[in-house]
């Protein structure tokens, strides 16, 4: 068996071969072997710097007493830094399995995206977690930046978690069972260390003298940059981090000391690195510069092989392991950006389909060209009078003129432009052979992908979401010699990952996905999709269960677009989980693993699942792994529910307090009372309004599910599991015996959690929700936060959703407005709020709203039309519905004319107002009777509310005549000043009531022929 310490030494023994250098762990704690200066320093600048090293990694938070099976206070971990990036560093890695004895063909080894930052260190990369059979093992990053710098060149950072790999290949359940050497398991060697400072951690630490020691630590450090000493200065940045750490275990760090220690971190640790960097520079780089890679050097084309008729375009972007969102956004991507390039030039071609995986993103554009058509060109010049003289001789003009342009006068041709004869020259502009054509579009396309977040890796002019590897581009059977940087199109693409990656030589376009499909990739992600649908439910179906397709629909969704041949595995667990809330089971299958469940027929979980593999893997193996993988996630969220269900809930609500919101805005405990007090002012809105306000016994549950607010927030689950806010604030305020609607409106202040989601079904639940939004929204904008382009760092636009989602969905709420709920906000709120803010926020609900309403297909006259609604959704959405059964109508149509025809006759300034000892005419009188009805009936029909649509319709039947008849009896700018006001006020009342009801302006012609749903909303 190999133990831990043989794979300890395998490990040091592959990198070494690969030109790294060994390194001793760092002699203080640090959480990750990131925080070594062999890494975190040493990828600065840019010398070369291959290194490897065993680091134990201490992390006070992970302490459990040596009792959970995978967290451990202190683990190990096995770091390799390649500076540059070699190429191939995913190759490298998979051959550093296969030395520990894993049989990469055999188990299901994967790169799943994760992202890793650390503020506190000013640095962040792009990269991988590494799962084997399920279970992650390494950490596989590119990084970008360290100390606040930005990295060139790039180093590749590989964190083995050791502890889980033995694990693995011992096949063991819990890291005391490791055989650490002959005859000593880990639990022997480290299981007293691993309980005792599991009790230090989060029993014994003395809080105020780990606090002392944080400060002189800090102090210390300081002291050594203001020397010009990074190295020593590094070490105490770490030791206060530890402190930090220690502090943080023991519940003891407030809002305040984490923001301001956070910040004081990140800035020495910045300082470290700048100085770092220029002592480098003073020593004269001693281990000399990374040298920039040279440029690609495009395929030479066999004129032989080049096409002689319409040929068919592949066109094939390979790359490492994108983002399983990202495959379909960049499939879209290069479409749209092949399809305008080839529209900027003259090739022809017939269409264009783009499919994507997780390693490659393929193109194939059907019937292109041969070349481009010639075509002549017409370049005039002067008037033909100005171009010669008198006697027919060619002017300077004229000479002037064809030598600009590289031509003779014999040239010169004549042609007429309104009216006029210009001299001209008519050029031919040869086309293009397709080849010349198909470089420079494909290699505007490489040059120009993007994705959400890019990275840099060994080229130095490409960014893009993961690395570009090969590039195979062919127009028929002929190489298009595409060269973008480092990168040249050839004809090799590569098989799957299972297989090593083989090189696949391609001839063409034709048979081009049977070729891949013969090598383990299923190019096209709609067959992807059928495959895992198809044989997960066939699976479950042997179990007596079913896969619930809708519940499971994102996990598919995602899970088609991380493996290019995908391999449906079943697996069970142990029953006795299923005593969990089903909500922590399915998100620990769903967020953690991307595992499908299995139910009966009603909907009840059972102890089995289905994983869905890449390539042709082992189900043996792949099985027994992955049921590891769970029972050990399943034990962690067991060991949370206890612990969590042993702390009242109002230690959890005050435990807020420690948790940071926004500096400015205070903590998660100040946002919750405000959260408290803004729901019971709009229930108190809600009473003084049209409606008749909550119950005694709705009354009750808000404020008692206001004082209980966020407090999951502050449980071990919740924290573990973010996604469960709401839930988990359900089920223990149900078991610490909350009266059942309590437990609702807690777990509906957490809805809708996304667009189209399930709204709140009661009343304190959605006052709950609104408010919660609502502090979101005008806190932020109070801070000048509102989000920008693509980042939306506190979800503003999913809470603005929210909010109108709410609304309209609750006839109860529908006296209430954004822009009075915002304002009631902002007087709760710690910081000033400008009126500027507010009125920014609320055009920003309401705007979100309007391209709500657009999305879901209302005509866009309709929703233009509701833009005095929009503040108040519930209104907005009935009058949309309202205004569809009406928009083909003729009869509205005739009084929409009629009212638009007011609108754009009187000037915004008149003030309106009836005066009828000033109407002359019979027509005004009629005017007048219609417009006095038609107010005197709303205020009848509303009782009180804004009038409606319905109302309007409904009470101004006579309107369009009475309109029509004045405007064909009456001049409305009559001589006497008298008339003409009084005209201009009666034709201004008519606008004034109208537009309570409508924008008119933005209907425009009517009738309008509607396609679509009849209901935008």
């Amino acid at each position: 068996m190999l133990t831990m310490q043989d794979a300890l030494l395998t490990l040091t023994r592959y990198w070494t071969e690969r030109g790294c250098m060994i390194v001793q762990p760092f002699n203080t704690e640090v959480g990750a072997g990131t925080y070594n200066p062999a890494t975190i320093l040493r990828v600065l600048g840019g010398e070369p710097w291959r290194v490897a090293y065993v680091e134990p990694s201490v992390r006070p938070d992970d302490s459990r007493y040596g009792l959970n099976p995978n967290r451990l206070q202190t683990h190990t971990q096995f770091q390799v830094i390649l500076k540059p990036d070699p190429g191939d560093p995913q190759e490298l890695y998979l051959g550093s399995l296969r030395a520990l004895g894993v049989d990469t063909a055999a188990h299901d080894v994967r790169f799943v995206e994760d992202n890793w930052t650390s503020p506190a260190l000013g640095a962040w990369g792009l990269g991988w977690e590494v799962w084997l059979d399920g279970q992650e093992i390494t950490q596989f990053t590119y990084f970008q930046q360290a100390g606040g710098q930005s990295l060139d060149p790039v180093s590749v950072e590989i964190t083995y978690g050791i502890e889980r790999i033995m694990m693995a290949l011992q096949e063991v359940r819990h890291f005391a069972e490791i055989a650490y050497a002959p005859g000593a398991s880990y639990g022997e060697v480290f299981g007293q260390a691993e309980f005792e400072m599991s009790r230090y951690y989060l029993d014994e630490a003395d809080i105020d003298a780990v606090r002392r020691m944080y400060g002189e630590f800090a102090a210390e450090a300081r002291r050594l940059l203001d020397a010009r000493l990074p190295v020593p200065a590094h070490s105490y940045v770490l030791k206060c981090s530890h402190a930090f750490n220690i502090l943080d275990s023991r519940g003891a760090v407030s809002t305040t000391e984490r923001a301001t220690s956070f910040a004081q971190m990140r800035g020495m640790s910045r300082e470290v690195a700048t100085l770092w960097r220029e002592r480098r520079v003073e020593l004269g780089s001693p281990l000399g510069e990374t040298p920039r890679p040279a440029p690609a050097v495009p395929a030479a084309v066999d004129p032989a092989a080049v096409p002689s008729g319409p040929a068919t375009l592949l066109f094939e972007i390979g790359t490492e392991e994108l983002p399983a969102a990202e495959v379909g956004r960049q499939t879209e991507a290069v479409r749209a950006a092949l399809v305008e390039r080839l529209a900027g030039t003259r090739l022809a071609h017939g269409s264009v389909l783009v499919r994507g995986t997780p390693r490659r993103i393929v193109a194939v554009v059907e019937e292109v060209a041969v070349r481009e058509p010639d075509v002549e060109q017409v370049v005039r010049g002067p008037r033909r009078s100005a171009a010669y003289d008198a006697q027919g001789e060619p002017t300077k003009a004229a000479t002037g003129f064809v030598r600009g342009q590289g031509a003779a006068v014999a040239d010169l041709t004549v042609v007429e432009h309104r009216g006029v004869e210009h001299v001209a020259l008519v050029r031919t502009d040869t086309g293009r052979p397709a080849i010349e054509v198909l470089a420079e579009v494909l290699g505007a396309v490489l040059t120009g992908l993007r994705s959400e977040r890019n990275m840099r890796w060994n080229d130095p002019e490409l960014s893009f979401s993961r690395p570009v590897r090969w590039v195979v581009a062919l127009l028929g059977g002929s190489v298009v010699p595409v060269a973008v940087s480092t990168l040249a199109a050839g004809t090799t693409s590569r098989g799957h990952r299972r297989a090593g990656s083989p090189p696949i030589e391609v001839r063409g376009a034709d048979g081009y996905a049977e070729l891949l499909a013969a090598s383990s990739v299923l190019l096209d992600p709609a067959a992807r999709r059928e495959l895992i649908v198809d044989e997960a439910t066939k699976l479950a179906a042997e179990q007596h269960g079913v896969i619930d397709l809708e519940l499971e629909a994102d996990v598919i969704d995602e899970v088609t677009n991380l493996v290019e041949y995908p391999r449906p595995v079943l697996g069970s667990f142990e029953r006795r989980y299923l005593e969990l809330p089903p909500e922590i089971l399915t998100t620990v299958m769903h967020k953690h693993q991307r595992y499908l469940a299995v139910r009966d027929t009603a909907g009840a979980l059972q102890p089995c699942f289905v994983t869905v593999a890449d390539g042709a893997v082992e189900v043996p193996l792949v099985r027994a792994g992955n049921e590891a993988v769970l029972r050990s996630r399943f034990e962690d969220a067991a060991f949370f529910f206890d612990a969590d269900l042993k702390v009242p809930l109002a230690t959890f609500r005050k435990g807020l307090a420690k948790l940071t919101f926004e500096q400015r805005l205070g903590s998660v405990a100040d946002r919750a009372d405000r959260i408290a007090a803004l729901a019971g002012r709009l229930a108190d809105r809600l009473g003084s309004s049209a409606g008749a306000g909550l119950s005694a016994l709705d009354r009750a549950t808000l404020d008692r599910a206001g004082e209980l607010a966020k407090f999951d927030l502050a449980t071990q689950m919740v924290i573990e599991l973010s996604s469960l806010a709401g839930t988990m604030a359900r089920e223990y305020a149900r078991r610490a015996g909350e009266p059942e609607a309590v437990a609702v409106a807690l777990y509906e202040m957490e809805l809708p959690r996304r667009a189209g989601g399930t709204l709140p079904r009661t009343v304190p639940g959605a006052l709950l929700a609104l408010a919660d939004r609502l502090d979101l929204l005008t806190g932020l904008f109070a801070l000048d936060a509102a989000p920008t382009g693509s980042s939306d760092q506190f979800g503003l636009r999913r809470a603005a959703l929210g909010v109108t989602a709410i609304l309209a969905g609750r006839p109860e709420l529908a006296g209430l407005t954004v822009a009075d709920m915002l304002a009631e906000a902002a007087k709760l709120l710690p910081v000033p709020v400008s009126e500027t803010a507010l009125e920014q926020a609320d055009a920003f609900v309401r705007g979100r709203f309007t391209q709500q309403l657009l999305d879901a297909g209302a005509d866009h006259r309709l929703v233009g039309a509701l833009r005095p609604l929009t503040g108040r959704p519930a209104r907005a959405a009935s009058t949309l519905r309202e205004l569809r059964t009406l928009a083909d109508s003729p009869d509205f149509a005739r009084l929409a004319a009629a009212v638009g025809r007011v609108r754009r006759i009187v000037p915004a300034e008149a003030a309106p107002g009836i005066v009828i000892g000033d109407l002359v005419d019979p027509a005004d009188h009629r005017l007048a009777q219609v417009a006095t009805e038609l107010s005197r009936q709303l205020v009848v029909r509303s009782s009180g509310r804004a009038p409606e649509l319905a109302d309007f319709v409904a009470v101004a039947g006579q309107l369009p005549e009475a309109v029509e008849a004045f405007f064909d009896a009456v001049m409305v700018m009559a001589d006497d000043p008298a008339v003409r006001a009084a005209r201009l006020g009666l034709l201004a009342e008519i606008r004034d009531v109208a537009a309570e009801v409508l924008d008119w302006d933005a209907l425009g012609t009517l009738p309008i022929t509607l396609a679509g749903p009849a209901d935008g909303t």
